[in-house]
C-alpha cells in the first residue's frame, strides 16, 4: 500500500470509502510549500477544478489514506487520470509524527478560472468532515466562485 494525500472532495472519509473501500484513513497533515488553486475551467463540468501548485509561502490540508493497487486504479478512474485530466506526483506531507511520502493528483491544465459555488461547498464540507481547522474550512467557503448559471 502507498499513502494518498487527498485535498479536494476526497478529504471526506465517507466519500473515500465509497470510491476506495479498501483504503483506510491514515491521519491528516499539511502539504507545506503548496497552495490550493483551481484551473482548467474549460475542462470542468461546473467551472475550474481543484489542484495544487508549489508556493513556498502556503500550505494545504490533506487527509492521508493507505491505498492498495486496486483502489488506486479505481481512484484513477474517478479523478480522470486515465484520460490525462489529472496526473499523479509524489510529495512530502507534514504529519503528526513527522514527514511522510505520499502521492496526489494534480490537474494537467493551466491555473486560473473560478470553481462553482457548489464545488467549493463540497470541498469545504469534505475538509470539515476530515477535521480540518475551522479557519481553513472558512477560507474555502470564502473563496471567489461562480454562481450556478453564470
Amino acid at each position: 500500500m502507498t499513502l494518498y494525500a487527498a485535498y479536494g472532495s476526497n478529504l471526506d472519509p465517507q466519500q473515500m470509502h465509497q470510491r476506495a473501500p479498501h483504503s483506510p484513513p491514515a491521519g491528516s497533515g499539511w502539504l507545506q510549500g503548496w497552495r490550493l488553486t483551481f484551473g482548467g475551467e474549460d475542462l470542468g463540468w461546473e467551472g475550474a477544478l481543484a489542484t495544487v501548485v508549489e508556493d513556498p509561502d502556503d500550505h494545504v490540508f490533506v487527509m492521508l489514506y493507505d491505498v492498495p493497487k486496486a483502489d488506486e486504479q479505481a481512484l484513477d478512474h474517478w479523478e480522470g487520470a486515465e484520460t490525462g485530466l489529472y496526473r499523479k506526483i509524489r510529495v512530502r506531507v507534514q504529519g503528526i509524527n513527522g514527514e511522510l511520502l505520499a502521492w496526489l493528483y494534480v490537474l494537467d491544465a493551466y491555473e486560473g478560472g473560478l470553481p462553482s459555488a457548489r464545488y467549493l461547498g463540497i470541498m469545504a464540507d469534505a475538509a470539515e468532515a476530515a477535521g480540518a481547522p475551522a479557519d481553513y474550512v472558512l477560507a474555502l467557503r470564502s473563496r471567489p466562485c461562480q454562481s450556478l448559471g453564470t
